[in-house]
Order: structure tokens, then C-alpha cells, then sequence
């Protein structure tokens, strides 16, 4: 019986550990800074926000994006997503359009060791992100 007592000390100091570990937050705002293997573009500004109700939307650096969005664990993804229609200059164009491309592949999410989220594909580099 004394034997059990330092193993359940042990299990219940390593469970809480566990629930130190960084949470992906609804209703609040991430600011990109990596799309993918590329930085944004100097003084652009993207943003993504997680609501509790399902839906993600956020400033795409020229338009506005939405769409829902699924979270099960670490696991992550977005439906496809919409936004407004404004026209920006064409470099900032392209760049909203691996953004927007780039969330349709999300499939899980962790934070970096400098607490930087990352939005993870089923292959290759995040989209890395910020909190505000």
C-alpha cells in the first residue's frame, strides 16, 4: 500500500504538468508571421481568430477571411474559406491567396518553443502565428 502512494503522487504531478501546457484560445486574435517556409510580406497584416462558436475569420492582408473550423484535441481544420473582394496591390494578392490556400490544408496545431502556434499541413511547413 505505501509503495502505490509515491506512484500516484508521481501520476497526479505529471497530469497536471500536462494541463500547463499552451491551449489553442477562442476569441482571440493570432497575428501570422510564417506563411509556410516564407515570411509575410513587410507591414502586411494577417490575422486569425478562433470563435466559440465554430467559426474562424480574421484581416487576410488586403480582405477579410471567415470560415468554420473543427478542433478535436490537437487536432485542427477549416472548411473552406471565404472573404471579402477588395483589391490590393498584386504582391499582397498572392500572399492572401497561399494564406487562404494554405488554411484549407490545416490539420493540427502546437506551440513552438518560443510559443509561437503553428498551424501544421498534412505535409511540409506551418503557418506560424502570434497571440495579440
Amino acid at each position: 500500500m505505501y509503495r502505490a502512494l509515491p506512484l500516484a503522487l508521481l501520476a497526479a504531478t505529471l497530469a497536471g504538468c500536462a494541463s500547463d501546457a499552451p491551449q489553442l484560445q477562442t476569441e482571440r486574435s493570432y497575428r501570422v508571421e510564417w506563411i509556410g517556409e516564407r515570411p509575410l510580406i513587410d507591414r502586411s497584416h494577417l490575422t486569425v481568430t478562433f470563435a466559440a462558436d465554430g467559426r474562424a475569420h480574421g484581416h487576410a492582408g488586403c480582405n477579410h477571411w471567415f470560415a468554420g473550423y473543427r478542433l478535436k484535441g490537437d487536432a485542427v481544420g477549416f472548411e473552406a474559406p471565404g472573404s471579402t473582394r477588395k483589391m490590393c496591390a498584386p504582391a499582397l494578392m498572392e500572399q492572401e491567396q497561399r494564406f487562404l490556400a494554405a488554411l484549407s490544408e490545416v490539420k493540427r496545431w502546437d506551440f513552438n518553443d518560443i510559443g509561437q502556434l503553428q498551424l501544421w499541413p498534412a505535409s511540409g511547413k506551418p503557418i506560424r502565428l502570434w497571440a495579440e
